[in-house]
């Protein structure tokens, strides 16, 4: 009986150290783990080369190509002699009170949207309509914002071609963004700041605004981030209601009319006199709109890590 159990005992031994020099069934399935974790984690790595490659090879051409036609007087004088000469002042003004302008009529009523779906709608059917047009405005082509805000901001609310119009329309098209960089910033305000607030007798109300709308702060700040480099990058939505061919002036009010930087681009690259002419103005152009979105972003980022640090 005693040699039986030891036989047994004996094989089954024998048995596990004869699968683990055979390479068995566990330490199998162990190396095919280690083997599909190391090529999807080399795959990944290869996707991060090949777009850190892209932008480096792209904004390294526009460099080579604009950085010579980058001048103080490029910078600070208007366009003439049919655009060929002179420079982009007039451009620069207006994509950056198009942007911010989008910005501050987008981010309060974002903002104000996400909170109700996080903190006080119901969930059911009318919230996942909600939630189901702003994806689906997230998804719509710049394009057909610009015929909207030609239609309502120019054609029935009067404001023609303008500030106003143009600053409207980019707002109605980062606001899906805007609502949701904000709402997820308010969803990831733990829990329990709310309950301790309610407990110490704050109303919902004073809790939203004093608790967990500055604690979501960085987060929301971060979609504007992303709102503020869209909109002052877009071209189709301005196109039909803010931006011009040519104007030497700076706008004096919200019913003027403006340049902007992606228009220009657009303009010299395709409707110009001479395209051949102004390739370098196109490149140097572009080089000042990427240097001014960064620009912007820098400005936000810092704005963010110094409302952390005084979390």
């Amino acid at each position: 009986m005693g040699s039986g159990i030891e036989m047994t005992m004996n094989g089954e031994s024998t048995g596990v150290r004869a699968d683990l020099k055979g390479g068995g069934p566990q330490y199998g399935g162990k190396a095919l783990r280690t083997f599909s974790q190391s090529l999807f984690f080399n795959i990944f790595r290869l996707a991060a080369v090949v777009c850190g490659l892209a932008l480096l090879i792209i904004t390294g051409f526009i460099l080579y190509h604009g950085l010579p036609a980058i001048s103080w007087e490029f910078l600070t004088q208007a366009p003439r002699e049919s655009m060929t000469a002179g420079g982009i002042m007039p451009c620069i003004v207006g994509t950056i009170v198009l942007s911010y302008g989008a910005l501050l009529v987008a981010l309060p009523w974002g903002v104000a949207t996400a909170i109700y779906l996080s903190e006080y709608a119901t969930p059911g059917r009318t919230v996942r309509i909600i939630r189901l047009g702003i994806n689906n405005l997230a998804g719509v082509p710049s394009v057909v914002f610009g015929l909207f805000g030609l239609s309502l901001f120019v054609i029935f609310f009067h404001f023609g071609e303008s500030v106003l119009a143009g600053v409207c329309t980019l707002a109605a098209y980062i606001l899906p963004l805007v609502i949701g960089a904000s709402e997820e910033a308010l969803r990831a305000v733990p829990q329990t700041y709310r309950e301790a607030s309610l407990a110490l007798g704050a109303t919902k109300f004073q809790t939203i605004f004093r608790v967990v709308l500055p604690a979501s702060l960085p987060g929301i700040l971060t979609g504007s981030i992303l709102a503020l480099g869209r909109a002052a990058g877009e071209t189709a939505a301005i196109m039909f209601t803010a931006a011009v061919f040519f104007t030497p002036e700076l706008p004096k009010s919200l019913f003027d009319s403006v340049m902007a930087l992606p228009y220009h681009i657009y303009v010299l690259a395709t409707a110009g006199t001479e395209i051949e002419k102004t390739r370098p103005l196109q490149y140097g152009t572009a080089l000042v709109l990427i240097v001014l979105v960064l620009g912007m972003n820098t400005v936000a980022i810092w704005l963010r890590a110094r409302l952390q640090r005084k979390r």
